[in-house]
Protein backbone atom coordinates (compact mmCIF):
# COMPACT_ATOMS: atom_id res chain seq x y z
CA UNK A 1 0.00 0.00 0.00
CA UNK A 2 1.31 3.44 -0.95
CA UNK A 3 1.85 5.68 2.07
CA UNK A 4 2.46 9.38 1.72
CA UNK A 5 3.21 11.86 4.47
CA UNK A 6 1.33 14.86 5.88
CA UNK A 7 -0.35 17.26 3.45
CA UNK A 8 0.71 15.16 0.46
CA UNK A 9 -1.35 12.22 1.72
CA UNK A 10 -4.38 14.45 2.33
CA UNK A 11 -4.20 15.99 -1.14
CA UNK A 12 -3.67 12.64 -2.86
CA UNK A 13 -6.51 10.98 -0.95
CA UNK A 14 -8.88 13.90 -1.56
CA UNK A 15 -8.01 13.89 -5.27
CA UNK A 16 -8.60 10.14 -5.63
CA UNK A 17 -11.87 10.36 -3.75
CA UNK A 18 -12.90 13.23 -6.02
CA UNK A 19 -12.06 11.25 -9.16
CA UNK A 20 -14.14 8.30 -7.93
CA UNK A 21 -17.08 10.63 -7.27
CA UNK A 22 -16.56 12.13 -10.74
CA UNK A 23 -16.72 8.67 -12.29
CA UNK A 24 -20.01 8.02 -10.49
CA UNK A 25 -21.45 11.35 -11.63
CA UNK A 26 -20.35 10.79 -15.22
CA UNK A 27 -21.96 7.35 -15.22
CA UNK A 28 -25.27 8.95 -14.16
CA UNK A 29 -24.92 11.70 -16.77
CA UNK A 30 -24.04 9.22 -19.52
CA UNK A 31 -26.97 6.96 -18.71
CA UNK A 32 -29.45 9.85 -18.63
CA UNK A 33 -28.20 11.32 -21.90
CA UNK A 34 -28.14 7.87 -23.53
CA UNK A 35 -31.81 7.28 -22.72
CA UNK A 36 -32.70 10.75 -24.00
CA UNK A 37 -30.80 10.20 -27.27
CA UNK A 38 -32.31 6.73 -27.64
CA UNK A 39 -35.81 8.22 -27.42
CA UNK A 40 -34.87 10.92 -29.91
CA UNK A 41 -33.49 8.43 -32.42
CA UNK A 42 -36.50 6.14 -32.05
CA UNK A 43 -38.93 9.00 -32.71
CA UNK A 44 -40.47 8.79 -29.25
CA UNK A 45 -39.69 12.42 -28.38
CA UNK A 46 -41.57 13.63 -31.47
CA UNK A 47 -44.63 11.61 -30.45
CA UNK A 48 -44.49 13.03 -26.92
CA UNK A 49 -44.18 16.55 -28.34
CA UNK A 50 -47.12 16.07 -30.70
CA UNK A 51 -49.23 14.88 -27.76
CA UNK A 52 -48.57 18.18 -25.96
CA UNK A 53 -49.72 20.22 -28.97
CA UNK A 54 -53.18 18.67 -28.74
CA UNK A 55 -53.82 19.65 -25.12
CA UNK A 56 -54.59 23.39 -25.49
CA UNK A 57 -53.77 26.29 -27.85
CA UNK A 58 -53.18 28.72 -24.93
CA UNK A 59 -49.45 29.37 -24.62
CA UNK A 60 -49.77 30.14 -20.90
CA UNK A 61 -51.15 26.70 -20.20
CA UNK A 62 -48.67 25.02 -22.56
CA UNK A 63 -45.67 26.53 -20.80
CA UNK A 64 -46.94 25.44 -17.37
CA UNK A 65 -47.42 21.85 -18.52
CA UNK A 66 -44.14 21.60 -20.43
CA UNK A 67 -41.71 23.76 -18.42
CA UNK A 68 -43.13 23.06 -14.94
CA UNK A 69 -44.50 19.50 -15.07
CA UNK A 70 -42.77 17.75 -17.97
CA UNK A 71 -39.53 19.63 -17.21
CA UNK A 72 -39.77 18.55 -13.58
CA UNK A 73 -40.24 14.94 -14.65
CA UNK A 74 -37.16 15.07 -16.90
CA UNK A 75 -35.21 16.76 -14.09
CA UNK A 76 -36.31 14.10 -11.62
CA UNK A 77 -35.28 11.25 -13.89
CA UNK A 78 -32.16 12.66 -15.54
CA UNK A 79 -31.07 16.06 -14.18
CA UNK A 80 -27.73 17.63 -15.22
CA UNK A 81 -29.25 20.03 -17.76
CA UNK A 82 -31.37 17.46 -19.62
CA UNK A 83 -34.61 19.46 -19.08
CA UNK A 84 -33.05 22.14 -21.26
CA UNK A 85 -32.09 19.57 -23.90
CA UNK A 86 -35.65 18.16 -23.95
CA UNK A 87 -38.01 21.03 -23.12
CA UNK A 88 -36.30 23.88 -24.97
CA UNK A 89 -36.54 22.23 -28.42
CA UNK A 90 -40.07 21.11 -27.55
CA UNK A 91 -41.19 24.68 -26.79
CA UNK A 92 -39.51 26.10 -29.89
CA UNK A 93 -41.10 23.40 -32.05
CA UNK A 94 -44.49 24.44 -30.61
CA UNK A 95 -43.92 28.03 -31.76
CA UNK A 96 -42.37 29.69 -28.71
CA UNK A 97 -39.60 32.26 -29.28
CA UNK A 98 -36.22 30.66 -28.66
CA UNK A 99 -35.36 33.27 -26.00
CA UNK A 100 -38.45 32.31 -23.97
CA UNK A 101 -37.53 28.64 -24.18
CA UNK A 102 -33.99 29.34 -23.03
CA UNK A 103 -35.33 30.88 -19.81
CA UNK A 104 -37.42 27.91 -18.76
CA UNK A 105 -35.00 26.17 -16.42
CA UNK A 106 -36.34 24.43 -13.32
CA UNK A 107 -35.64 25.19 -9.67
CA UNK A 108 -38.14 23.34 -7.44
CA UNK A 109 -37.36 19.80 -8.71
CA UNK A 110 -33.59 20.31 -8.95
CA UNK A 111 -32.69 19.25 -5.39
CA UNK A 112 -34.11 15.80 -6.20
CA UNK A 113 -32.92 15.72 -9.82
CA UNK A 114 -31.33 12.66 -11.37
CA UNK A 115 -33.09 10.51 -8.76
CA UNK A 116 -31.80 12.47 -5.79
CA UNK A 117 -28.18 12.99 -6.86
CA UNK A 118 -27.80 16.51 -5.30
CA UNK A 119 -28.70 14.99 -1.91
CA UNK A 120 -27.39 11.43 -2.21
CA UNK A 121 -24.11 12.42 -3.89
CA UNK A 122 -23.74 16.15 -3.20
CA UNK A 123 -24.80 16.43 0.46
CA UNK A 124 -23.64 12.88 1.26
CA UNK A 125 -20.08 13.54 0.11
CA UNK A 126 -20.09 17.12 1.35
CA UNK A 127 -20.84 15.88 4.87
CA UNK A 128 -18.82 12.68 4.34
CA UNK A 129 -21.59 10.55 5.80
CA UNK A 130 -23.24 7.22 5.05
CA UNK A 131 -26.17 7.94 7.36
CA UNK A 132 -29.16 7.47 5.04
CA UNK A 133 -31.57 8.47 7.80
CA UNK A 134 -29.79 11.81 8.08
CA UNK A 135 -29.95 12.34 4.30
CA UNK A 136 -33.64 11.37 4.31
CA UNK A 137 -34.29 13.93 7.07
CA UNK A 138 -32.46 16.68 5.18
CA UNK A 139 -34.35 15.76 1.99
CA UNK A 140 -37.70 16.02 3.80
CA UNK A 141 -36.79 19.52 5.02
CA UNK A 142 -35.64 20.51 1.53
CA UNK A 143 -39.04 19.46 0.18
CA UNK A 144 -40.88 21.64 2.73
CA UNK A 145 -38.87 24.72 1.75
CA UNK A 146 -39.29 24.02 -1.96
CA UNK A 147 -43.03 23.49 -1.57
CA UNK A 148 -43.45 26.93 -0.01
CA UNK A 149 -41.45 28.71 -2.73
CA UNK A 150 -42.43 26.50 -5.67
CA UNK A 151 -46.13 27.20 -5.23
CA UNK A 152 -45.75 30.45 -7.22
CA UNK A 153 -43.14 29.33 -9.75
CA UNK A 154 -45.59 28.38 -12.56
CA UNK A 155 -47.33 31.75 -12.18
CA UNK A 156 -44.00 33.62 -12.22
CA UNK A 157 -42.95 31.78 -15.39
CA UNK A 158 -46.17 32.78 -17.15
CA UNK A 159 -46.13 36.39 -15.91
CA UNK A 160 -42.53 36.92 -17.04
CA UNK A 161 -43.38 35.39 -20.43
CA UNK A 162 -46.39 37.64 -21.07
CA UNK A 163 -44.56 40.74 -19.80
CA UNK A 164 -41.49 40.42 -21.99
CA UNK A 165 -42.80 38.47 -25.00
CA UNK A 166 -46.47 39.40 -25.28
CA UNK A 167 -47.92 41.93 -27.69
CA UNK A 168 -49.18 44.08 -24.80
CA UNK A 169 -46.08 43.61 -22.58
CA UNK A 170 -48.40 42.88 -19.67
CA UNK A 171 -47.88 41.05 -16.38
CA UNK A 172 -51.66 40.98 -15.98
CA UNK A 173 -52.21 38.67 -18.95
CA UNK A 174 -50.03 36.10 -17.23
CA UNK A 175 -51.48 36.65 -13.77
CA UNK A 176 -54.97 35.89 -15.11
CA UNK A 177 -54.14 32.18 -15.18
CA UNK A 178 -53.40 32.16 -11.44
CA UNK A 179 -56.13 29.59 -10.58
CA UNK A 180 -54.75 27.08 -13.09
CA UNK A 181 -51.12 27.92 -12.21
CA UNK A 182 -51.69 27.32 -8.48
CA UNK A 183 -53.65 24.14 -9.28
CA UNK A 184 -50.77 22.84 -11.44
CA UNK A 185 -48.26 23.75 -8.71
CA UNK A 186 -50.25 21.89 -6.05
CA UNK A 187 -50.77 18.86 -8.32
CA UNK A 188 -47.00 18.38 -8.35
CA UNK A 189 -46.03 19.73 -4.92
CA UNK A 190 -48.46 17.71 -2.76
CA UNK A 191 -47.26 14.26 -3.96
CA UNK A 192 -43.70 15.66 -4.05
CA UNK A 193 -43.94 16.46 -0.32
CA UNK A 194 -45.50 13.11 0.57
CA UNK A 195 -42.90 11.14 -1.38
CA UNK A 196 -40.03 13.12 0.21
CA UNK A 197 -41.35 12.31 3.69
CA UNK A 198 -41.92 8.59 3.15
CA UNK A 199 -39.73 7.35 0.27
CA UNK A 200 -36.63 9.53 0.49
CA UNK A 201 -34.69 11.90 -1.79
CA UNK A 202 -34.69 9.77 -4.95
CA UNK A 203 -38.33 10.06 -5.95
CA UNK A 204 -39.99 13.42 -5.06
CA UNK A 205 -39.45 15.18 -8.41
CA UNK A 206 -39.85 12.04 -10.51
CA UNK A 207 -43.11 10.81 -8.97
CA UNK A 208 -44.44 14.26 -8.05
CA UNK A 209 -44.20 15.44 -11.67
CA UNK A 210 -45.57 12.16 -13.03
CA UNK A 211 -48.62 12.36 -10.74
CA UNK A 212 -48.97 16.07 -11.56
CA UNK A 213 -49.03 15.35 -15.29
CA UNK A 214 -51.67 12.66 -14.78
CA UNK A 215 -53.86 15.22 -12.95
CA UNK A 216 -53.20 18.41 -14.90
CA UNK A 217 -53.21 17.22 -18.53
CA UNK A 218 -56.83 15.92 -18.46
CA UNK A 219 -57.87 19.06 -16.54
CA UNK A 220 -56.25 21.27 -19.18
CA UNK A 221 -58.00 19.40 -21.99
CA UNK A 222 -61.31 20.00 -20.19
CA UNK A 223 -60.59 23.73 -19.78
CA UNK A 224 -60.59 23.47 -15.97
CA UNK A 225 -59.80 26.79 -14.17
CA UNK A 226 -58.64 28.42 -17.42
CA UNK A 227 -59.49 31.99 -18.49
CA UNK A 228 -61.98 32.47 -21.31
CA UNK A 229 -59.46 34.19 -23.58
CA UNK A 230 -56.67 32.31 -25.37
CA UNK A 231 -53.26 33.99 -25.20
CA UNK A 232 -50.65 33.72 -27.95
CA UNK A 233 -47.46 35.44 -28.99
CA UNK A 234 -47.64 38.21 -31.59
CA UNK A 235 -47.13 37.23 -35.22
CA UNK A 236 -43.57 36.12 -35.97
CA UNK A 237 -43.11 39.13 -38.25
CA UNK A 238 -43.35 41.32 -35.11
CA UNK A 239 -40.79 39.40 -33.04
CA UNK A 240 -37.54 41.07 -32.04
CA UNK A 241 -34.51 39.63 -33.78
CA UNK A 242 -33.06 38.66 -30.39
CA UNK A 243 -35.97 36.29 -29.76
CA UNK A 244 -35.13 33.98 -32.64
CA UNK A 245 -32.40 31.32 -32.63
CA UNK A 246 -30.32 30.16 -35.57
CA UNK A 247 -30.94 26.43 -35.22
CA UNK A 248 -33.92 24.64 -36.71
CA UNK A 249 -35.35 21.98 -34.39
CA UNK A 250 -35.34 18.55 -36.04
CA UNK A 251 -36.57 15.17 -34.89
CA UNK A 252 -36.15 11.65 -36.14
CA UNK A 253 -39.39 10.66 -37.89
CA UNK A 254 -41.87 8.69 -35.80
CA UNK A 255 -42.25 5.06 -36.78
CA UNK A 256 -45.49 3.64 -38.20
CA UNK A 257 -47.93 2.32 -35.59
CA UNK A 258 -45.96 3.96 -32.78
CA UNK A 259 -48.24 5.15 -29.98
CA UNK A 260 -47.82 7.49 -27.03
CA UNK A 261 -47.97 4.62 -24.53
CA UNK A 262 -44.96 2.91 -26.10
CA UNK A 263 -43.14 6.22 -26.57
CA UNK A 264 -43.38 7.11 -22.87
CA UNK A 265 -42.96 3.56 -21.52
CA UNK A 266 -39.16 3.86 -20.97
CA UNK A 267 -39.67 6.62 -18.38
CA UNK A 268 -42.23 4.47 -16.59
CA UNK A 269 -39.70 1.61 -16.61
CA UNK A 270 -37.16 3.99 -15.03
CA UNK A 271 -39.58 4.88 -12.24
CA UNK A 272 -40.46 1.22 -11.64
CA UNK A 273 -36.85 0.00 -11.57
CA UNK A 274 -35.80 2.81 -9.24
CA UNK A 275 -38.56 1.97 -6.80
CA UNK A 276 -37.89 -1.79 -6.72
CA UNK A 277 -34.13 -1.28 -6.28
CA UNK A 278 -34.47 1.40 -3.57
CA UNK A 279 -37.22 0.05 -1.31
CA UNK A 280 -35.44 -1.96 1.40
CA UNK A 281 -38.21 -4.54 1.94
CA UNK A 282 -38.00 -5.83 -1.65
CA UNK A 283 -34.42 -7.03 -1.10
CA UNK A 284 -32.77 -5.98 -4.38
CA UNK A 285 -30.97 -3.08 -2.74
CA UNK A 286 -29.12 -5.42 -0.38
CA UNK A 287 -27.98 -7.57 -3.31
CA UNK A 288 -26.85 -4.63 -5.47
CA UNK A 289 -24.86 -3.03 -2.65
CA UNK A 290 -23.43 -6.19 -1.09
CA UNK A 291 -19.81 -5.63 -0.07
CA UNK A 292 -17.35 -7.78 -2.00
CA UNK A 293 -19.90 -8.77 -4.66
CA UNK A 294 -21.04 -5.59 -6.38
CA UNK A 295 -19.57 -2.96 -4.06
CA UNK A 296 -16.13 -1.95 -2.81
CA UNK A 297 -14.51 0.81 -0.76
CA UNK A 298 -10.87 1.87 -0.27
CA UNK A 299 -10.27 2.60 3.42
CA UNK A 300 -7.59 4.93 4.79
CA UNK A 301 -6.21 5.92 1.40
CA UNK A 302 -2.41 6.50 1.48
CA UNK A 303 -2.55 6.38 5.28
CA UNK A 304 -4.37 9.74 5.36
CA UNK A 305 -7.44 8.60 7.30
CA UNK A 306 -9.64 9.52 4.30
CA UNK A 307 -11.88 6.76 2.92
CA UNK A 308 -13.08 6.54 -0.65
CA UNK A 309 -16.78 6.51 -1.48
CA UNK A 310 -18.54 3.15 -1.55
CA UNK A 311 -18.87 2.16 -5.20
CA UNK A 312 -21.73 -0.11 -6.29
CA UNK A 313 -21.89 0.18 -10.11
CA UNK A 314 -25.14 -1.77 -10.50
CA UNK A 315 -26.89 0.39 -7.90
CA UNK A 316 -25.97 3.74 -9.46
CA UNK A 317 -28.91 5.20 -11.47
CA UNK A 318 -26.71 5.27 -14.55
CA UNK A 319 -26.89 1.46 -14.74
CA UNK A 320 -30.70 1.60 -14.75
CA UNK A 321 -30.67 4.20 -17.52
CA UNK A 322 -28.39 2.02 -19.66
CA UNK A 323 -30.56 -1.06 -19.06
CA UNK A 324 -33.73 0.82 -20.00
CA UNK A 325 -32.01 2.24 -23.08
CA UNK A 326 -31.22 -1.34 -24.19
CA UNK A 327 -34.83 -2.37 -23.55
CA UNK A 328 -36.00 0.63 -25.59
CA UNK A 329 -33.92 -0.54 -28.55
CA UNK A 330 -36.12 -3.63 -28.76
CA UNK A 331 -39.36 -2.04 -27.56
CA UNK A 332 -39.21 0.70 -30.20
CA UNK A 333 -37.81 -1.67 -32.85
CA UNK A 334 -34.84 0.57 -33.60
CA UNK A 335 -32.23 -0.19 -36.22
CA UNK A 336 -28.58 -0.62 -35.26
CA UNK A 337 -27.27 2.58 -36.97
CA UNK A 338 -29.78 4.73 -35.03
CA UNK A 339 -28.85 3.13 -31.73
CA UNK A 340 -25.16 3.49 -32.54
CA UNK A 341 -25.72 7.22 -33.13
CA UNK A 342 -27.42 7.49 -29.73
CA UNK A 343 -24.37 5.93 -28.05
CA UNK A 344 -21.92 8.08 -30.01
CA UNK A 345 -23.74 11.34 -29.22
CA UNK A 346 -24.02 10.37 -25.54
CA UNK A 347 -20.33 9.55 -25.23
CA UNK A 348 -19.40 12.89 -26.81
CA UNK A 349 -21.73 14.82 -24.49
CA UNK A 350 -20.39 12.99 -21.43
CA UNK A 351 -16.81 13.64 -22.51
CA UNK A 352 -17.57 17.36 -22.75
CA UNK A 353 -19.07 17.34 -19.24
CA UNK A 354 -16.08 15.46 -17.84
CA UNK A 355 -13.66 18.30 -18.61
CA UNK A 356 -15.11 20.47 -15.85
CA UNK A 357 -16.01 17.70 -13.39
CA UNK A 358 -12.66 15.92 -13.46
CA UNK A 359 -10.99 19.05 -12.04
CA UNK A 360 -13.81 20.55 -9.96
CA UNK A 361 -14.82 17.54 -7.86
CA UNK A 362 -11.27 16.54 -6.76
CA UNK A 363 -10.64 20.20 -5.84
CA UNK A 364 -13.78 20.17 -3.68
CA UNK A 365 -12.65 16.99 -1.92
CA UNK A 366 -9.21 18.47 -1.21
CA UNK A 367 -11.02 21.49 0.26
CA UNK A 368 -13.21 19.28 2.46
CA UNK A 369 -10.33 17.03 3.59
CA UNK A 370 -7.80 19.81 4.19
CA UNK A 371 -7.55 19.38 7.98
CA UNK A 372 -4.68 17.77 9.82
CA UNK A 373 -1.38 17.41 7.99
CA UNK A 374 1.96 18.23 9.55
CA UNK A 375 0.74 21.53 11.02
CA UNK A 376 -2.45 19.94 12.44
CA UNK A 377 -4.55 22.81 11.10
CA UNK A 378 -8.36 22.78 11.00
CA UNK A 379 -10.06 21.99 7.69
CA UNK A 380 -10.95 24.98 5.54
CA UNK A 381 -14.75 24.64 5.98
CA UNK A 382 -14.33 24.76 9.77
CA UNK A 383 -12.18 27.90 9.62
CA UNK A 384 -14.63 29.60 7.25
CA UNK A 385 -17.59 28.61 9.43
CA UNK A 386 -16.01 30.23 12.47
CA UNK A 387 -15.39 33.47 10.58
CA UNK A 388 -18.92 33.60 9.14
CA UNK A 389 -20.56 32.85 12.49
CA UNK A 390 -18.64 35.75 14.07
CA UNK A 391 -19.48 38.18 11.26
CA UNK A 392 -23.15 37.36 10.56
CA UNK A 393 -24.36 35.54 13.67
CA UNK A 394 -28.01 34.67 14.10
CA UNK A 395 -29.02 36.04 10.68
CA UNK A 396 -27.04 33.37 8.80
CA UNK A 397 -30.03 31.23 7.70
CA UNK A 398 -31.21 34.14 5.51
CA UNK A 399 -27.85 34.10 3.71
CA UNK A 400 -27.40 30.33 3.47
CA UNK A 401 -29.57 30.00 0.35
CA UNK A 402 -27.58 32.65 -1.50
CA UNK A 403 -24.34 30.76 -0.81
CA UNK A 404 -25.93 27.66 -2.36
CA UNK A 405 -27.13 29.71 -5.33
CA UNK A 406 -23.74 31.30 -5.94
CA UNK A 407 -22.15 27.84 -5.75
CA UNK A 408 -24.53 26.52 -8.43
CA UNK A 409 -24.04 29.66 -10.55
CA UNK A 410 -20.27 29.18 -10.58
CA UNK A 411 -20.00 25.37 -10.57
CA UNK A 412 -22.94 24.74 -12.91
CA UNK A 413 -24.45 22.12 -10.62
CA UNK A 414 -26.55 21.90 -7.47
CA UNK A 415 -24.71 18.65 -6.69
CA UNK A 416 -21.28 20.33 -6.75
CA UNK A 417 -22.58 23.31 -4.78
CA UNK A 418 -23.89 20.96 -2.07
CA UNK A 419 -20.69 18.96 -2.08
CA UNK A 420 -18.65 22.14 -1.62
CA UNK A 421 -20.69 23.94 1.01
CA UNK A 422 -22.73 21.33 2.95
CA UNK A 423 -20.06 20.83 5.62
CA UNK A 424 -19.47 24.58 5.85
CA UNK A 425 -23.22 25.20 6.34
CA UNK A 426 -23.43 22.44 8.96
CA UNK A 427 -20.55 23.93 10.96
CA UNK A 428 -21.96 27.47 10.81
CA UNK A 429 -25.29 26.13 12.14
CA UNK A 430 -23.49 24.48 15.06
CA UNK A 431 -21.60 27.70 15.79
CA UNK A 432 -24.80 29.80 16.02
CA UNK A 433 -26.76 27.07 17.84
CA UNK A 434 -29.47 26.12 15.32
CA UNK A 435 -30.42 22.87 13.57
CA UNK A 436 -27.64 21.91 11.12
CA UNK A 437 -30.10 19.83 9.09
CA UNK A 438 -32.27 22.86 8.36
CA UNK A 439 -29.29 25.00 7.36
CA UNK A 440 -27.95 22.28 5.03
CA UNK A 441 -31.49 22.05 3.60
CA UNK A 442 -31.34 25.81 2.93
CA UNK A 443 -28.03 25.23 1.13
CA UNK A 444 -29.65 22.60 -1.10
CA UNK A 445 -32.65 24.83 -1.87
CA UNK A 446 -30.38 27.76 -2.68
CA UNK A 447 -28.33 25.56 -4.98
CA UNK A 448 -31.52 24.57 -6.80
CA UNK A 449 -32.59 28.22 -7.11
CA UNK A 450 -29.16 29.00 -8.55
CA UNK A 451 -30.01 26.62 -11.35
CA UNK A 452 -32.09 29.33 -13.06
CA UNK A 453 -29.12 31.70 -13.29
CA UNK A 454 -26.50 28.95 -13.71
CA UNK A 455 -24.26 29.87 -16.66
CA UNK A 456 -23.70 26.22 -17.58
CA UNK A 457 -27.45 25.52 -17.93
CA UNK A 458 -28.25 28.75 -19.75
CA UNK A 459 -25.41 28.21 -22.23
CA UNK A 460 -26.65 24.65 -22.82
CA UNK A 461 -30.26 25.78 -23.31
CA UNK A 462 -29.25 28.62 -25.63
CA UNK A 463 -26.94 26.40 -27.65
CA UNK A 464 -29.77 23.96 -28.40
CA UNK A 465 -31.77 26.70 -30.16
CA UNK A 466 -28.93 28.80 -31.57
CA UNK A 467 -28.84 31.66 -29.03
CA UNK A 468 -25.15 31.42 -28.14
CA UNK A 469 -23.87 34.82 -27.00
CA UNK A 470 -27.23 35.98 -25.62
CA UNK A 471 -26.89 34.44 -22.19
CA UNK A 472 -26.88 37.90 -20.57
CA UNK A 473 -30.38 38.59 -21.89
CA UNK A 474 -31.62 35.40 -20.20
CA UNK A 475 -29.88 36.07 -16.87
CA UNK A 476 -31.32 39.61 -16.74
CA UNK A 477 -34.81 38.07 -16.81
CA UNK A 478 -34.14 35.14 -14.46
CA UNK A 479 -32.13 37.04 -11.82
CA UNK A 480 -35.16 38.41 -9.96
CA UNK A 481 -36.97 35.04 -9.84
CA UNK A 482 -33.73 33.69 -8.29
CA UNK A 483 -33.75 36.49 -5.69
CA UNK A 484 -37.40 35.70 -4.91
CA UNK A 485 -36.71 31.98 -4.48
CA UNK A 486 -33.53 32.30 -2.42
CA UNK A 487 -34.89 35.23 -0.40
CA UNK A 488 -38.25 33.69 0.50
CA UNK A 489 -36.75 30.30 1.37
CA UNK A 490 -34.05 32.01 3.46
CA UNK A 491 -36.62 34.02 5.43
CA UNK A 492 -38.73 30.90 5.92
CA UNK A 493 -35.67 28.97 7.10
CA UNK A 494 -34.80 31.73 9.56
CA UNK A 495 -38.34 31.67 10.94
CA UNK A 496 -38.23 27.87 11.34
CA UNK A 497 -34.82 27.52 12.99
CA UNK A 498 -35.38 30.34 15.51
CA UNK A 499 -39.10 29.89 16.25
CA UNK A 500 -38.55 27.97 19.50
CA UNK A 501 -36.24 30.64 20.98
CA UNK A 502 -37.68 33.82 19.43
CA UNK A 503 -41.21 32.79 18.47
CA UNK A 504 -42.72 33.15 15.01
CA UNK A 505 -42.71 36.96 15.30
CA UNK A 506 -39.06 37.19 14.36
CA UNK A 507 -37.09 38.88 11.58
CA UNK A 508 -37.52 36.04 9.08
CA UNK A 509 -41.30 35.90 9.62
CA UNK A 510 -41.61 39.67 9.25
CA UNK A 511 -39.61 39.78 6.01
CA UNK A 512 -41.50 36.80 4.64
CA UNK A 513 -44.85 38.41 5.43
CA UNK A 514 -43.77 41.71 3.86
CA UNK A 515 -42.59 39.92 0.72
CA UNK A 516 -45.83 38.01 0.30
CA UNK A 517 -47.97 41.09 0.99
CA UNK A 518 -45.92 43.02 -1.57
CA UNK A 519 -46.38 40.32 -4.19
CA UNK A 520 -50.15 40.20 -3.61
CA UNK A 521 -50.35 43.99 -3.82
CA UNK A 522 -48.35 44.02 -7.05
CA UNK A 523 -50.49 41.28 -8.61
CA UNK A 524 -53.74 43.04 -7.64
CA UNK A 525 -52.43 46.33 -9.04
CA UNK A 526 -51.50 44.71 -12.36
CA UNK A 527 -54.90 43.03 -12.68
CA UNK A 528 -56.72 46.31 -11.89
CA UNK A 529 -54.70 48.10 -14.55
CA UNK A 530 -55.69 45.45 -17.08
CA UNK A 531 -59.37 45.84 -16.18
Amino acid sequence: MVRLEGAGAQIAAGSVKGLLITAQLLFIIFGAILLLNTLRESGALKIIRDAFTRITPDRRIQVIIIAWLFGSFIEGSAGFGTPAAVCVPLLVALGFPALVAGMMIQCTPVSFGAVGTPILVGVKNGLDTNDLELLHGIGAKVAVLHAACGLLVPLLVVAVMTRFFGKNKSFAEGLRVWPFAVFAALAMIVPYLIVAQFLGPEFPSLLGALIGLAIVVPAAKAGFLQPKDTWDFPDKSEWDADWIGTIEIKDSPARAGFGLARASAPYLFIALLLVVTRVESIGLKKILTAEGITSFKWLNMFGSGVDSISIAPLYVPGAIFVIVSAVTFFLHRMDVPSYRRAWGDSLRTTAAASVALVFTVPMVQVFLNSGGGGALLDAMPKVLAGGVASAVGDAWPMFATFIGGIGAFVAGSNTISNMTFAQFQWLVAEKIGVSPQWVVALQAVGGAAGNIICIHNIVAANAVVGLVGREGAVIRKTFWPFVYYAGVSGCLGYAIVWHSQKGWLNLGSALLALTLVGMVWFAARQLRRRD
